[in-house]
């Protein structure tokens, strides 16, 4: 017999859905079978497996050891497990203790250097998502076995060669939290930037974006081309300081929607691309290597509640690197 305590990532979900990521190897009819002949119980009473799951019920699975060996992975598969779990710990040692600029049981906000994916684009790729697991099992937030029913992960991405705060989810709460604040764009998302030229007005840029995948750069038009693969923008952006000696305005952008290379290309369309970004024009400047754009300021709604208001109307900043220091000097 084994029992599970269901945790904190594992509250929410219905009961059948949880033994399906738990005994992988097994398939939905044998499952509500199991449950049936109350093989499969929760909180010691006969289910359905509609249930939703509390932190703290218990789980508990009367089989033999062999059978549920088989049922939960063939030795190939956990194979692969041991292998992920090596994987974000080699992806922890190699990335180091970034920056965390916040932590809680729920959620985690991490100053990501330039250089770094946020997600793997291909399988061999090492990426943030990785240090974030890695980092979790280092401390102990996590174990192998609790990866296998929820997998922490980054909220948002930003794009390899721009820095700044990532949200990561630690918790299933947390994800599902952070996934609806960025939908409803409630969660306000400041960045720094430098672009060519000088830019005097706080503005309010509108426009219609669609990427070309196979080349991996997106296309701006500011009235709408009636056309589905394009979507609407809107970015904002005030100017902090103009560099006179350099020709250079640093920039202060809120991103109200967020689409891949928005920034990058909203501010090109309009003749002022950011310095080091060759993608969409931006000058060539020595030491520059990519595009200066910092994910530098976020801010909570007022109103969250509980477990998250502790984060109510709270402001995270992660400092300017040093190249943008460098410019500004």
């Amino acid at each position: 017999m084994k029992e599970i305590l269901i945790g904190a990532n594992e509250a929410d979900k219905r009961l059948d859905s949880f033994l399906k990521s738990y005994l992988k190897e097994a398939s939905g009819g044998f499952i509500y079978k199991m449950l049936r002949k109350k093989n499969i119980t929760l909180n010691g009473k006969k289910a359905d497996g509609t249930e939703k799951l509390q932190v703290g019920d218990s789980v508990k699975i009367f089989f033999a050891d062999e059978t549920l060996e088989k049922f939960r992975g063939k030795p190939e598969t956990k194979g692969k497990s041991l292998g992920a779990v090596t994987e974000y710990l080699k992806a922890y040692d190699k990335f180091g203790s970034l920056n965390v600029l916040y932590e809680d049981d729920n959620i985690l906000l991490v100053d990501k250097p330039s250089g770094v994916l946020s997600q793997k684009a291909v399988p061999g790729d090492c990426s943030l998502n990785e240090w974030l697991i890695g980092y979790l099992l280092s401390n102990g937030t996590v174990t192998g076995e609790s990866l296998e029913t929820y997998r922490p992960s980054v909220c948002n991405r930003l794009d390899r060669n721009t820095s700044g705060i990532v949200i990561c989810a630690k918790s299933l709460a947390g994800a599902r939290k952070m996934a609806d604040l960025i939908s409803s764009r409630d969660i306000d998302k400041f960045y720094r930037t430098v672009v060519g030229g000088q830019l005097k007005d706080r503005v309010s840029l509108k426009g219609y974006l669609y990427k070309n995948e196979n080349l991996n750069k997106v296309d701006i038009r500011s009235e709408d081309p009636k056309d589905d693969r394009y979507s609407y923008i809107e970015t904002e952006y005030e100017p902090v300081e103009y560099l006179k000696d350099k020709d250079m305005t640093v920039l202060e952008v809120k991103l109200v929607t967020g689409k891949p290379h928005q920034i990058r290309a909203h501010l090109s369309s309009i003749g002022h691309p950011i310095i080091g970004d060759s993608k969409y024009g931006g000058r060539k400047v020595a030491g520059i290597r990519y595009q200066l754009l910092h994910s530098y300021r976020l801010v909570f709604p007022d109103d969250l509640d509980a477990p998250f208001d502790i984060l109510s109307g709270k402001e995270f900043v992660a400092p300017l690197p040093d190249l943008f220091n460098k410019i500004l000097k």
